[in-house]
C-alpha cells in the first residue's frame, strides 16, 4: 500500500524547485557573507544551474527529435480551425444584410420579379415578364434588343416576386473553391464572386443580343444569371424553370397585383364567350398550348432554338 502510494504520489513542479533553491542561495549569501558561505554557494551553484536548465534542454532535446517538414497534430489542428474561421467570416463578410423589400420604392433586394405583359397576359395570364434584383433592389430587366433596364421595370410595377436565397449560389474564389458539383461546367460557363458581380456579367452579355418573344426574351436573361450562381446547385435553368419558379413559389405584391394581372383575361374570356361562344374557348385553350408545346420544345429538344 505503501508503495502504491510512493509511485502516485506527484513530484514537485520544476519551477517551484527552482524558487526554492534561488531563495535559499540568495538569502544565505546575503545574510553571512563569510568564506564558509562563499563556498556553501560555490558548491550548489552547479546543482542550481542544472535545475535551471534542466527543462529549456528537454524541449530542444524533444524538438531536434521532431521530424522535419511535420508539425504535431495539436498545431495542425490549431491552423485548420484558424483557416475555417477566416473563410467563414469572408463569406459572411460577402453576405452583408439586405434591406427590407419595399414595393412602393419598388426595391426588391435579390428577388426575382414578375409582370404581366400586355396583350399576351390577356390570353394567356401565366405568361409575364421578369426581372432581376441587385442586392440594394434595383431591378434589372432583358426588354429590348441590345438594352437592360436599370430601376425601371418594363410594362409596369412588380406583380409578383420571390426573394433568393444567396447561400444557395456558388461563388467561388478560385478554380478549387467550388462549392457546387459543377466545378467544371460552372467555369466554363462563367462564374462570379458576389452576386452583383454575377449580375454584371450577365448585363455585359446580354447588351449584345437581340430581344425575340419566342426566343431570347427576358426569361433567358434571368436563367443566364442563375446558372452563372449555379443557383441551388443547378446549371439547367431556363425559360421554363424561371417561369415555373415565379409561378409555383412567387408571393404577390398585393391585392392591387392579382387584380391587374388577372382582370383583363376575365374581361377578354368573358367578352369572347358573349360574342362568339365556344369556341373561342376553344381556340384561347388552344393558344396557351401551342405556346407552351412551344417553349418546351425549344427547352428539352431543340436545346439550340431558345437563348439561355
Amino acid at each position: 500500500m505503501n508503495n502504491t502510494t510512493t509511485q502516485h504520489r506527484q513530484k514537485p513542479k520544476p519551477k517551484t524547485k527552482t524558487k526554492v533553491i534561488t531563495f535559499v542561495l540568495l538569502y544565505h549569501f546575503l545574510s553571512f557573507p563569510t568564506f564558509k558561505d562563499l563556498c556553501f554557494v560555490s558548491f550548489f551553484t552547479p546543482i542550481f544551474c542544472f535545475q535551471v536548465l534542466q527543462p529549456s534542454c528537454a524541449c530542444r532535446i524533444a524538438q531536434s527529435h521532431m521530424p522535419r517538414g511535420r508539425l504535431p497534430i495539436t498545431d495542425l489542428k490549431a491552423a485548420c480551425d484558424i483557416e475555417h474561421m477566416s473563410s467563414t467570416s469572408k463569406i459572411q463578410h460577402d453576405l452583408w444584410p439586405l434591406d427590407e423589400i419595399d414595393p412602393k420604392k419598388a426595391k426588391f433586394p435579390c428577388c426575382l420579379v414578375w409582370t404581366p405583359l400586355p396583350v399576351a397576359s390577356w390570353l394567356a395570364p401565366f405568361i409575364g415578364h421578369v426581372g432581376i434584383c441587385r442586392e440594394d433592389g434595383a431591378i434589372l430587366d432583358f426588354s429590348g434588343s441590345n438594352f437592360v433596364n436599370v430601376e425601371d421595370f418594363a410594362f409596369g410595377a412588380a406583380a409578383r416576386y420571390i426573394q433568393l436565397d444567396r447561400s444557395k449560389c456558388c461563388f467561388p474564389p478560385n478554380l478549387a473553391g467550388h462549392t457546387c458539383k459543377h466545378g467544371y461546367q460552372h467555369a466554363e460557363y462563367g462564374t462570379a464572386v458576389t452576386w452583383d458581380d454575377a449580375l454584371r456579367s450577365s448585363v455585359r452579355q446580354f447588351e449584345h443580343k437581340s430581344y425575340n418573344l419566342f426566343t431570347c426574351n427576358s426569361h433567358s436573361f434571368v436563367a443566364n444569371f442563375l446558372n452563372r450562381l449555379c443557383y441551388g446547385g443547378s446549371m439547367d435553368w431556363n425559360m421554363i424553370t424561371v417561369a415555373a419558379l415565379i409561378l409555383f413559389k412567387g408571393h404577390w405584391v398585393n391585392s392591387m397585383s392579382i387584380i391587374r394581372s388577372f382582370l383583363p383575361f376575365t374581361v377578354v374570356l368573358c367578352l369572347g364567350l358573349v360574342l362568339v361562344g365556344w369556341p373561342f374557348l376553344v381556340g384561347l385553350f388552344s393558344f396557351s398550348l401551342l405556346l407552351m408545346g412551344w417553349f418546351l420544345l425549344g427547352t428539352y429538344c431543340v436545346k439550340t432554338l431558345l437563348e439561355s
